[in-house]
């Protein structure tokens, strides 16, 4: 018994390892592919449309690679979690920049619904792995715009993503616990994205307090509402 569990830890390490070693090949591809994008002219709509498909793939495959290294050591209890204080205004300005490339390739306006001044306690490192990872997805999804929206509700700080696509299936809204069973083979939904969220959101604690996340259709926008909730 004792040497299955060895080959099991062995196995998870190689395989977080392996997952690391993707990531950071990712990144170079990456940047490779900025170099490109800035060399393409703007007015060849048909390469411009094919870079529009390999930035969301190469975004969705580096976002999933963290996602699962981040998974494992959840299982192996070695996801640190460093709470601080941070101007979410900056957070979401910092996530639009970044991904401003895969905005303008799409055609996609994404603005900021949220006070200057607005502050909350929170790890900076995974919350913006969250909402990044959601942002990638919604511009697939979205027809013309994204809004980011930050509030203070009920001592929570909520901060949403919504887009004016055709939102999330009623089976997504009706069990957020169960995202893990909303696997598709057809369209290459695993889900992961808001299993990660809900770890990530779970983990925020203040008393008895625990975040959590929340999926709704016929938003602001019109479409679909992602929301993570930090007390």
């Amino acid at each position: 018994m004792n040497m299955v569990k060895k080959e099991d830890a062995d196995f998870y390490m190689l395989l977080a390892s392996s997952i690391h070693d993707m990531k950071n090949s990712l990144s170079l591809l990456m940047h490779s592919f900025e170099e490109m994008y800035a060399d393409v002219s703007r007015e060849n709509t048909k390469e411009v449309e094919r870079l529009a498909l390999l930035n969301y793939e190469i975004s969705r495959v580096n976002n999933d690679l963290i996602q699962l290294l981040g998974i494992y050591r959840l299982s192996q209890e070695r996801l640190p979690l460093n709470v601080d204080e941070h101007f979410v205004y900056e957070l979401l300005e910092e996530l639009i920049l970044k991904n401003e490339i895969l905005f303008n390739l799409h055609g996609i306006h994404c603005n900021i619904n949220c006070d200057e001044d607005l502050t909350g306690h929170f790890d900076l490192n995974l919350i913006t792995g969250v909402i990044n990872n959601v942002l990638v997805n919604a511009a697939r999804y979205a027809k013309k715009e994204i809004q980011l929206i930050a509030t203070k509700d009920k001592n929570y700080l909520c901060l949403s993503v919504a887009d004016d696509g055709n939102g999330f299936p009623i089976n997504m809204i009706a069990d957020p616990g169960g995202h893990m069973k909303n696997i598709n083979f057809h369209t290459g939904s695993t889900s992961l994205g808001l299993y990660f969220a809900d770890k990530i959101a779970t983990m925020h604690k203040e008393g008895e307090k625990v975040g959590y996340m929340l999926l709704e259709n016929n938003g602001p926008l019109k479409g679909g509402v992602f929301s993570i909730y930090l007390p």
